[in-house]
C-alpha cells in the first residue's frame, strides 16, 4: 500500500517509509547549517543507509558543526562536508570541479540554500544577491554536474534534482527576466525578489524535467512555513507580520496560518526525492509530501516562461546546458 501523508508528517516517517529507495544511495544536499530544514533533511536521510551523503555551507566553521552534528545522529554514515559559496560563481564551479573528482555518481541533488532577503545588492559577478543564491548559482551547478547525475541512470532508476521553492512564488507577479539578467537598484524589493526566485525554482524543475527527456527527473516543493534561524534575519521578521503569518510581537499566528516544525517542513523534500510513485511524474511540484499542482500560480507553471528563464540563465552564465 502507498504511505499516506499528512500536513504533521515528519522526515523521518517519510525516510522510513522510502528507506528501500534511500539504501546505496549517493546524495548531494545544498545548505546544511545546524537548525534548518536543510540538515534535517540530511540526517533523516543519513540513518537510512545511504552509501553517501555529501552536505554544503560556505561558513566552514558551521559547516564542521553540521558534519560533527551529523556524525552524532547518524554513526554509521558516510558523511562528506563540501564548501559551497554560492554567491560566487566561480566558486560554483570549484566546488562542481572537486564533485566532479569524487569516484561516485549523484543520484539525488537537492537545492535547499536561500539568501536572506534584504537590500539591493550585487555579487562579485554583478549580478543580484538573492537571484544568484537561490537560482542563477544552482542553475550552474546543476548543468555542471549534469554527467554525474546522468551516471547513476539505470534501466531501473532515473536521478533526481530537488528543488525547495515556497508557497510565497504566488505573492509576486512572476519573474522580471530583464532585473534577472540587468539587476537594477530601482526595481528591487527584498521579498519580491525572494517570492521571484521561488517561481524560478518551479519553473527551472518543470524545464530541467523537459529537457532531459526522461534522464533526469526534476520536482519542486513547498516545505511549509518553518521556524529556522531565517525567519529572524533580514527583512524576513518584517515581511512575516505583512503577510500576517506573524503577530505584531513577532510570533507564530497560528490562528490565520498553521507552521511546521523542522522534521514536518522536511519531510516534503524526502519525498521529492525518493517516493517512487513520482517516477512518472517529471516536473511535480509537491505540498505536504504529496503532488500539489493545482497550488502552482499560473506565472510559475507557463512553460514559455519556463524556456525564456532557461535561455537567459543561460545567456548570465555564459554556457549551454547539455545532456
Amino acid at each position: 500500500m502507498a504511505p499516506s501523508f499528512s500536513f504533521h508528517t515528519t522526515s523521518d516517517e517519510v525516510a522510513a517509509a522510502f528507506a528501500d529507495e534511500i539504501k546505496g544511495k549517493n546524495v548531494l544536499i545544498i545548505g546544511t547549517s545546524v537548525g534548518g530544514i536543510g540538515f534535517e533533511t540530511a540526517r533523516a536521510i543519513a540513518v537510512k543507509s545511504p552509501n553517501l551523503v555529501i552536505i554544503t555551507g560556505h561558513n566552514p566553521e558551521r559547516l564542521k558543526i553540521a558534519e560533527e552534528t551529523l556524525r552524532k545522529e547518524a554513526p554509521s554514515a558516510n558523511v562528506r562536508p563540501l564548501r559551497l559559496d554560492l554567491s560566487s560563481l566561480e566558486h560554483v564551479r570549484k566546488a562542481a570541479a572537486e564533485l566532479n573528482a569524487m569516484p561516485e555518481p549523484l543520484h539525488v541533488v537537492i537545492h535547499n540554500a536561500v539568501a536572506i532577503p534584504g537590500p539591493f545588492k550585487l555579487t562579485e559577478d554583478n549580478l543580484e544577491a538573492q537571484a544568484v543564491t537561490n537560482h542563477i548559482a544552482p542553475f550552474l551547478l546543476t548543468k555542471l554536474l549534469a554527467p554525474k547525475i546522468l551516471a547513476a541512470r539505470t534501466a531501473e532508476y532515473t536521478p533526481r534534482v530537488i528543488f525547495v521553492s515556497a508557497s510565497g512564488h504566488a505573492f509576486c507577479k512572476g519573474v522580471n527576466l530583464r532585473q534577472l539578467e540587468k539587476p537594477e537598484p530601482a526595481s528591487h524589493e527584498s521579498l519580491d525578489a525572494l517570492f521571484q526566485s521561488k517561481c524560478m525554482n518551479i519553473l527551472s524543475a518543470i524545464e530541467l524535467s523537459k529537457r532531459s527527456k526522461g534522464r533526469i527527473n526534476s520536482y519542486s516543493l513547498h516545505p511549509g512555513v518553518i521556524d529556522t534561524n531565517l525567519m529572524r534575519k533580514g527583512d524576513v521578521p518584517a515581511g512575516l507580520k505583512k503577510l500576517e503569518l506573524t503577530d505584531a510581537e513577532g510570533r507564530p499566528n497560528e490562528k490565520l496560518h498553521p507552521w511546521k516544525t523542522i522534521p514536518e517542513g522536511a519531510a516534503t523534500t524526502i519525498a521529492a526525492a525518493f517516493d517512487p510513485s513520482l517516477n512518472d511524474k517529471p516536473g511535480a511540484y509537491l505540498d505536504d509530501c504529496v503532488i500539489a499542482n493545482d497550488k502552482i500560480a499560473p506565472h510559475a507553471s507557463d512553460p514559455a516562461t519556463a524556456e525564456q528563464l532557461w535561455a537567459v540563465t543561460e545567456r548570465i552564465i555564459g554556457e549551454s546546458f547539455t545532456f
